[in-house]
C-alpha cells in the first residue's frame, strides 16, 4: 500500500510540474489571443488576468488586416519560404555529404571551421553580408535576402551527422554498383535522412517566416517586407492600439502553427531516431 501510495505521489506530482511547465509557455500565446479577440470596453491588462473575452470580437483582426497590406506582406513571407527553405536544405546536405563519407585531405578542418561559425553572433555578419550584397547590387532585393540565408552551420552539422551514421558497407556496395556520387547522395543518403530532413524543413519554416533584422538591413521598399516587418510597420501605425497588434501577432504566427502541425509526425519519428542512436 504504501510503495502504491508512493507511485501515486510521483506520478501526480510530474503531471503537476508538466502542466505548469506547459503553462509557462502557453501562457504568453493565450494571452495574446484574449487581447486579440476582447471588446473595447474590456481591459486587456489586469491583475489577477482576465482571459476570457466577453463577449469575443475580430473587429481586430478586421481593423490589423486592413491598417497594412497584410496579404501582400503574408505572400512574401510564403515566397520567401517556398524558395529558401527547400535550397537551404539542399545546400546543407550537399555540403554534408562529403564531410560525411568522402575521404579527402583537410574534411575534418573544414568540419570544425564550419562549426566555429555556430558560436558568433549573428549580427556580427551583418555588416560584413550588407557590404557583399551592396557590392554585387543585390541590395533592395529578395536576392540579397534569399542568397546569404542558404548556408547554415547548423544543417550542415545536422545532416553530416545522420550521414555518418548511414553504414559504410552500403555507401560501398553502391559505389560497387557503379553508382556515381551524386546518385548515392539522391537515392541513398537523402532517403535515409528523411526525419532530419523533416526537423531542418520546420527549423528552416520557422527561421525564414521570423526573419527580421536581415530584411530590415537589405530592403528599403515597403512592397517587399515579409510579415515579420509588416508587424513592426503594424505596431508604428496602430500605437499603444494592443488589441490590433495582437490579432496582427495571432494572424500572422498561425501558418507556423499549421506548417508545425502538419510536419509534426516526422519531427516526432526524428526525434525518436535521434534518442534510440
Amino acid at each position: 500500500m504504501t510503495h502504491r501510495l508512493a507511485w501515486w505521489t510521483r506520478r501526480v506530482g510530474m503531471y503537476v510540474l508538466l502542466t505548469a511547465i506547459a503553462l509557462v509557455f502557453v501562457g504568453p500565446f493565450l494571452i495574446l489571443l484574449s487581447a486579440a479577440l476582447k471588446p473595447s470596453g474590456q481591459a486587456v491588462f489586469s491583475f489577477p488576468p482576465d482571459i476570457i473575452p466577453r463577449p469575443p470580437v475580430l473587429t481586430w483582426a478586421k481593423e490589423a488586416w486592413t491598417a497594412i497590406p497584410f496579404p501582400r506582406y503574408l505572400l512574401n513571407s510564403v515566397f520567401l519560404v517556398a524558395v529558401m527553405v527547400p535550397l537551404y536544405i539542399l545546400v546543407s546536405a550537399l555540403c554534408a555529404y562529403p564531410l560525411a563519407q568522402m575521404a579527402f585531405r583537410g574534411r575534418s578542418l573544414i568540419f570544425f571551421a564550419i562549426l566555429a561559425t555556430m558560436f558568433m553572433p549573428g549580427e556580427v555578419m551583418l555588416l560584413p553580408r550588407f557590404l557583399v550584397v551592396s557590392q554585387i547590387g543585390m541590395a533592395d532585393s529578395y536576392l540579397g535576402v534569399i542568397l546569404p540565408g542558404l548556408l547554415s552551420a547548423f544543417g550542415i552539422f545536422l545532416l553530416r551527422q545522420t550521414f555518418a551514421g548511414v553504414p559504410r558497407e552500403v555507401v560501398d556496395a553502391a559505389r560497387t554498383d557503379g553508382c556515381h556520387e551524386l546518385r548515392i547522395f539522391w537515392h541513398v543518403m537523402l532517403p535515409a535522412a528523411r526525419p532530419t530532413l523533416a526537423i531542418l524543413g520546420v527549423f528552416g519554416f520557422i527561421s525564414v517566416w521570423n526573419s527580421f533584422i536581415w530584411p530590415m538591413v537589405v530592403l528599403k521598399d515597403s512592397s517587399l517586407y515579409p510579415i515579420s516587418l509588416g508587424i513592426a510597420y503594424l505596431a508604428g501605425i496602430t500605437g499603444t492600439d494592443v488589441r490590433s497588434l495582437a490579432a496582427g501577432t495571432i494572424i500572422s504566427i498561425l501558418p507556423v502553427v499549421v506548417f508545425f502541425m502538419i510536419m509534426q509526425r516526422h519531427v516526432l519519428e526524428g526525434m525518436r531516431g535521434a534518442v534510440k542512436s
